[in-house]
């Protein structure tokens, strides 16, 4: 009897029906309008990394020599490129439609946006003084022609093409504008009139005033159409930790931007002579070539102006303070006598930087170790570690130069914080150091004392606000003594006998322990004994952990799965994983927390952790789950899980459908981020 095929979602179609569902905020009515315009931004910011990074990597993959693993899944490869670019066609016609509702909506509160054809007199000269004082002096046309090369398009740069002609006679030139938004912002703010807002482009703006660029040129009539080339961002890099790896770094960050097209997008109504003219200099294949429409990069509607109207934008949400912690003299002391969870957004992240400012001045702390993957611009985390080394302590950081996209920012904060005098280390090699901890090492009366945090989100003061994580204070040693463990490896990575006893630390010893506790569910489930697992993540994607999911699932394992991204296991599948549900939860704040439960035979385990179940996160990256021992901790994550699993208003059902159904509307409704808000303030403020 031949055996059953074991089902999986691919990951990168399952990542498109990921950005899918962002898609549906845009259209949820229950959503502000100017927040809809930012998730068609959320969108297509998402789009761009999906093609500078996944559709690369398969690109690459074919150019691979004969031999390899990936060329025996050539054609695989080259299907999975087709699916892809027909599936982004699909939802850029969707979000097109999208985008046009909205702005409909948009004119019912009075906001109009008009283009270059829609102007008044009296805004024409607006625009036109503007494009002189604010515009002019930033741009740089190139002229296009067969007598000198084709200028380098830089990554994800929106350029304007230019079709110049004369209507006396059949004269033409072609010329191309990058759009300075850089320099300047994407949108132009008109005066209002008759109570109306009105808004423009500067794409639009330029249009208005081509004229005005080329007006040494004999023409008479100017088309303009938006371009966009998206690049290779993937990085090159040899597994050396050493001085060596920050200067090949910094020259891969150079070749990133040179690197290989893998989607041109242009403007549909762009005459044909043009297209081609540039689709021939840019040596593209059909397959990178994606008609698109007017206007791209609405990445840009994520910095959308914030205009007056308050019932258009969610409202601000009060923070909801720890009563406790406020009234204590010592951050210190406090985490000395119990452990202390806060959930970001809706509790603040300033508590880490309140214990990092106290640790820094406090005579009894010698040293500060923290690990950073993504740090602020303005970063009051960095700041208060400086602080620490001008008043002597010694401050040891581990910072991850490789963090996709934030490569630049995180040289910039190594090379401010070996100036101050911190030790500075870029990782281990062939490994990420994704994990998140700091340790505060403090001389008492009775020795040594450490004191820790560990979260499941970046030391980012500004993407806390919007990204939904934990955050851990405590002095516990069965934790402590795992961390201080986990630095002395990163500093001294050549010693491989290191065990931990209550952390599970990839990639030594936390996908074998998770592996471990499936197989108590399952021996427990066959006992009749109860037996269950509940999994929060960004991904699930790790096909070692989804196979045995899938054999708990037959085994009667009841398990419950939040996954906001990409998710490769198949549930409700018969005989496979009927007894698997798994939702996925868009909304306001970005979920980014990782939970992680099991029955255990009665005596629940629960942890928290930075890892999502992707092979790259359990096999090559430093990761840590951290066991949550505090009843009171257990009790507060426990109840955001069975919150979030009841969420019927924004969580998703995952299934090999991959239609991203909104779970049942029964009532009474229930938003799982606004009733967790509601929970705390209870918890907290009452």
């Amino acid at each position: 009897m031949a055996k059953k095929k074991i089902t999986f979602i691919n990951r990168d179609i399952s990542w498109l029906a990921f950005n899918d569902r962002v898609l549906q905020e845009a259209t949820d009515t229950s959503v502000p309008l100017l927040e809809r315009l930012k998730f068609l931004g959320i969108f297509s910011s998402n789009l761009d990394e999906f093609f500078r990074v996944r559709v690369a990597t398969l690109r690459r993959m074919l150019l691979l020599k004969k031999g390899t693993i990936a060329t025996i899944n050539s054609k695989e490869t080259i299907k999975l490129l087709h699916d892809i670019r027909d599936k982004v066609i699909i939802q850029q016609a969707k979000f097109n439609s999208i985008y046009q509702s909205l702005l409909e909506q948009l004119k019912t509160q009075d906001i109009y946006f008009i283009n270059e054809k829609q102007l008044s007199i009296e805004q024409t000269l607006v625009v036109r003084k503007y494009f002189k004082e604010e515009i002019l002096n930033v741009i740089f046309p190139l002229i296009l022609d067969n007598t000198r090369p084709f200028p380098f398009l830089r990554d994800n740069t929106v350029y304007l093409a230019c079709k110049l002609s004369n209507s006396n006679n059949k004269q033409k030139m072609f010329a191309l504008i990058p759009l300075p938004t850089k320099l300047k912002k994407r949108f132009f703010q008109l005066p209002k009139q008759d109570g109306n807002t009105y808004m423009m482009f500067v794409d639009d703006v330029i249009r208005v005033n081509l004229d005005v660029i080329f007006s040494s040129f004999n023409f008479n009539q100017f088309e303009a159409y938006t371009i966009k080339l998206t690049r290779d961002a993937e990085l090159d890099l040899e597994n050396d930790i050493s001085q060596g790896l920050l200067d090949k770094l910094k020259s891969q960050l150079i070749e990133r931007k040179k690197g290989q097209p893998v989607r041109f997008i242009y403007d549909s109504e762009m005459p044909s002579d043009l297209l081609k003219f540039i689709s021939n200099k840019l040596k593209i294949g059909k397959e990178e070539v994606i008609p698109g429409q007017r206007y791209h990069n609405f990445k840009d509607f994520i910095g959308f102006p914030d205009i007056k109207n308050q019932d258009l934008k969610y409202g601000g949400q009060t923070a909801i303070y720890n009563a406790e912690l406020d009234k204590v003299k010592s951050f210190i002391d406090a985490i000395k006598k119990k452990d202390y969870l806060l959930s970001h957004p809706y509790q603040p992240f300033d508590y880490i930087v309140k214990l990092l400012r106290e640790a820094a001045i406090d005579p009894a702390v010698y040293a500060i170790k923290i690990t950073l993957y993504r740090v602020a611009e303005n970063s009051n985390v960095v700041n208060a570690l400086i602080n620490a080394t001008k008043n002597g302590k010694k401050v040891f950081v581990v910072m991850e130069l490789q963090a996709r996209f934030d490569e630049e920012h995180n040289i910039f904060w190594s090379n401010k914080l070996k100036e101050e005098g911190a030790t500075v280390m870029f990782g281990i090699p062939k490994l990420k150091v994704h994990t998140k901890m700091c340790l505060i090492y403090r001389k008492e009366e009775n020795g040594l004392n450490l004191y820790a945090h560990l979260g499941t989100g970046n030391y980012n003061g500004e993407t806390a606000k919007l990204y939904c994580d934990h955050s851990l204070f405590t002095a516990n040693k069965r934790l402590t003594t795992d961390v201080s463990k986990l630095f002395n490896l990163i500093e001294n990575y050549k010693l491989k006998t290191i065990k931990f006893t209550n952390l599970l630390v990839a990639p030594m010893n936390l996908k074998s322990s998770f592996l471990a506790l499936i197989d108590i569910e399952i021996k427990n489930a066959k006992a009749k004994k109860v037996a269950y697992i509940k999994m929060k993540m960004n991904s699930l994607v790790d096909v070692d952990i989804i196979s045995k999911l899938y054999m708990a699932s037959n085994a009667g394992v009841k398990i419950d799965l939040i996954v906001r991204g990409i998710c490769c296991l198949v549930p409700g599948v018969k005989g496979q994983s009927e007894n698997i549900t798994a939702i996925s939860i868009i909304d306001r704040y970005l979920e980014h927390a990782r939970i992680y439960v099991f029955a255990n035979g009665g005596k629940e385990k629960m942890y928290l952790g930075s890892a999502d179940m992707m092979t790259r996160n359990l096999e090559s990256r430093i990761e840590i789950c951290f066991p949550i021992l505090d009843p009171n901790i257990k009790e507060e994550l426990d109840a955001l899980l069975k919150i979030q699993l009841a969420d019927n208003t924004k969580s998703r059902m995952i299934d090999s459908f991959l239609l991203n159904e909104y779970m049942s509307k029964k009532m009474p409704k229930i938003r799982a981020q606004t009733e967790f808000y509601n929970y705390l303030k209870q918890r907290y403020l009452s």
